[in-house]
């Protein structure tokens, strides 16, 4: 006889771990006992080696779907010979190291359940199990149990709380497990449960627009068949162009709104649900409103169960419940003062929300924006942080990061930081995180640009450390990887404040996670008017034809009906003595302004991404652009096309051949195997093809569970950070 107590660290509480030790331990007649602590599950098993032995084999190999195994630590003690098998009270005290669980999609048993008449949970909006529900959003602290979660205030029924007690139940120790006779409620204006429920779907019906109180947050609701009711939604909500996204019932009626890859498909049907952004189905149900004058369509499956019943009947647009640029309502007062003037109805319920998170979004497999379903799962760092530190990220499509040893916490999509209430949405979920994960930082790491309001929020620390904003593109990629470098980076974004105090953002770095050298970047141009270029476009196509021609250029005809020219003629000349800059998206907005897809802009990225979504894949020449990445010569020439009539389709697909032949000469230039593609511009799918297809043979490393947009920036910092203490 043998007695083995095993400590599991990782995700491992509130998914049914214990129930799985305590079926296997019956199973294999072991004695012994398991709990929750603060460090994640502990347990000790007594009983002949050999069922030891495969106690500890079938433990990782057959965890809950849930689980998240980060390491099994067992150490032999002698046999007390006490015998039976329990599972005992969770244990406080210590430092905490329990991670908690993302928020989860309905599994497919809960569904099945409440699909069911004669189920005591039929049509029960908030049914889960120890496989799915709300995790994340509903949890004050650790270890995860029901009084540290925001449905303490509901006590279970008696059935429930069978269920709960019950080691062989699915629901044992479900935190969220409730039942229509004692948990959460729905609220329909006067109306209560399943009234409010069809009152709010005939709602729906009629083409109103609805705030729904989610998982993480409020949605704004309408049908997404019907022109009109979007169209009403854009203008209460001051979103004039920028796409909606759907939701779907099931995969069968995604498939009905978008041609989907099977990596797609995997993606929507994940226990995450991400938005994924696919290719418009032609004839879809969806109103053209929903995504103007783009190819692409951003769907997601429901996911929890009021998502399931809401959209049985027909796809809803599902958008974030805010005002453009304002972090999504999650607090029944607070939607109620911000969404009334966008909303005709509410739909709520009375389980409180303690963190907000938005969706999270994918497009052809790269992370867009990375938050529910996602977060608060942790990333390993290649190094380990010698102390614990807080990295405050950038100012745009802002996220901190909490790192200690080698595991690092990157937030949810917390947004852009320059209103106060972002900001406080920022620091909230810094405190939230430090409880919950035990991370009192010792450091502050930080972006260079000192008026970026996340560089001030760490500069109140006493222990500082700045990162410049393209290596920390940079080392994120690598640090995903595992990597410490070094590689060759091509790093392009919108702006990024460079070592010499000047605008960069179209960057060919070579370095590692301690340091980088400049080896060359993007032709400077003049920025004339500073933030108002990134809002008219129009402005860089001016910039980068003075640039080329060397003269006060003439208007484009193209343009000539929405830029007054005396303006232009204005800009011209500004544009002799405007600060310069690097950036590579600012040149996508020049080329975008000079076809004529778009002058003037409603939200960052959208000449851009117009101008992606119009080119014809099937054109393969492209413009000249070497490795000195000079676009001159290549801004003549699709000056001369475009007055030529070429059209534009063409035109796009040349430009973005020409990116990425001197992207990849450049960075081949470096005389390194290993490259970077990073930086908000690689979201463009068709530029980053045609430069990965151009570095054929060479390793190519690019963010996949981070953003390479600024959503990555918190997690390089702390890389950088972590590896410079072993420099």
């Amino acid at each position: 006889m043998s007695r083995m107590q095993v400590r599991v660290a990782g995700t491992v509480q509130g998914v049914g771990f214990r129930p799985h030790v305590y079926r296997l331990a019956h199973e294999l007649e072991l004695d012994g006992f398991v709990l929750n602590d603060s460090q994640g599950v502990l347990l000790e098993v007594e009983g002949p080696g050999t069922a030891i032995g495969e106690f500890l084999a079938r433990l990782r190999s057959q965890a809950p779907p849930l689980a998240r195994i980060e390491q099994v630590e067992a150490a032999e003690l002698p046999p007390t010979g006490v015998r039976g098998f329990r599972i005992v009270s969770s244990r406080g005290g210590g430092e905490q190291d329990a991670p908690v669980s993302p928020d989860t999609a309905t599994c497919a048993d809960c569904l099945a359940e409440m699909l069911d008449p004669a189920d005591r949970r039929y049509r029960y909006p908030f049914i889960n199990c120890t496989n799915c529900g709300p995790r994340f959003t509903i949890v004050r602290g650790v270890p995860y149990d029901r009084p540290l979660t925001t449905m303490a205030g509901f006590r279970m029924c008696g059935r429930c709380q069978a269920e709960y007690e019950d080691p062989l139940d699915r629901r044992f120790h479900a935190q969220p497990n409730a039942c229509p006779d004692c948990g959460p409620t729905l609220r329909f204006g006067p109306a209560r449960g399943e009234a409010a429920l069809a009152a709010a779907m005939a709602a729906l019906e009629d083409g109103r627009v609805l705030a729904v109180k989610g998982i993480g947050g409020f949605h704004l609701a309408c049908r997404a068949d019907d022109a009109a009711a979007v169209t009403r939604l854009r203008g209460r909500k001051h979103r004039e162009d920028k796409p909606f996204a759907v939701m779907a019932a099931d995969l069968d009626a995604a498939r009905r709104l978008v041609d989907l890859e099977p990596a797609e498909e995997e993606l929507l049907v994940s226990r995450a649900r991400p938005i994924v952004i696919a290719a418009w189905r032609p004839g879809a149900a969806v109103a053209a409103a929903v995504a103007p004058r783009s190819r692409e369509l951003g769907v997601m499956l429901a996911y929890s169960p009021l998502h399931h019943l809401l959209v049985a009947e027909r796809p809803l647009v599902m958008t974030s419940g805010n005002v453009s640029d304002e972090p999504i309502a999650y607090d029944d007062e607070d939607a109620a003062a911000r969404l009334e003037p966008i909303a005709e109805a509410f739909l709520v319920h009375d389980r409180p929300i303690h963190t907000r998170t938005d969706d999270s979004v994918v497009r052809a497999g790269v992370m867009l924006r990375r938050s529910r379903g996602y977060v608060p799962d942790s990333l390993a760092l290649p190094l380990a942080a010698p102390r614990p530190l807080l990295a405050c990220g950038a100012e745009l499509k802002s996220t901190f990061c909490l790192a200690k040893d080698t595991r690092a916490w990157v937030s949810h999509h917390i947004g852009d930081l320059k209103n106060y209430e972002t900001l406080l949405s920022f620091r909230e979920g810094i405190a939230h995180f430090e409880r919950l994960f035990a991370v009192t930082p010792e450091l502050a790491v930080h972006d260079m640009h000192p008026d970026y309001l996340s560089t001030r929020e760490a500069l109140e620390y006493e222990a500082t450390f700045a990162v410049q904003h393209h290596h920390a593109h940079l080392a994120a990629a690598l640090a995903e990887h595992g990597e410490t470098g070094p590689a060759a980076g091509a790093i392009y974004d919108g702006a990024g404040y460079g070592t010499d105090a000047t605008v960069w953002g179209g960057e060919i770095l070579v370095g590692d996670l301690t340091g980088f050298e400049r080896i060359g970047h993007l032709r400077p141009v003049a920025l004339p008017g500073g933030d108002r270029a990134v809002a008219e476009p129009w402005r860089l196509a001016c910039a980068w034809l003075a640039e080329a021609l060397g003269e006060d250029p003439p208007m484009p005809a193209n343009l000539r009906d929405v830029v007054d020219p005396k303006r232009w003629q204005a800009v011209a000349h500004l544009a002799r003595r405007a600060p310069r800059t690097t950036s590579m998206g600012r040149l996508f907005d020049g080329v975008a302004a000079l076809c004529g897809v778009r002058a003037v802009v409603t939200f960052e990225g959208q000449a851009a991404i117009e101008l992606e979504a119009l080119a014809d894949v099937t054109e393969r020449s492209g413009y000249p652009l070497d490795a000195g990445l000079d676009p001159r010569e290549m801004i003549l020439a699709i000056r001369g096309d475009v007055e030529d009539g070429v059209p534009v389709a063409v035109v796009s697909a040349r430009f973005h051949n020409a990116v990425a032949r001197g992207t990849a000469a450049a960075l081949r230039a470096s005389g390194l195997d290993t490259v970077v593609l990073s930086g908000g511009v690689f979201q463009n799918r068709l530029l980053a093809q045609r430069t990965l297809a151009e570095l054929d043979g060479l390793r190519c490393l690019v963010p996949r569970l981070l953003p390479a947009g600024d959503g990555g920036i918190s997690y390089g910092q702390a890389a950088v950070a972590a590896a410079c203490a072993f420099a």
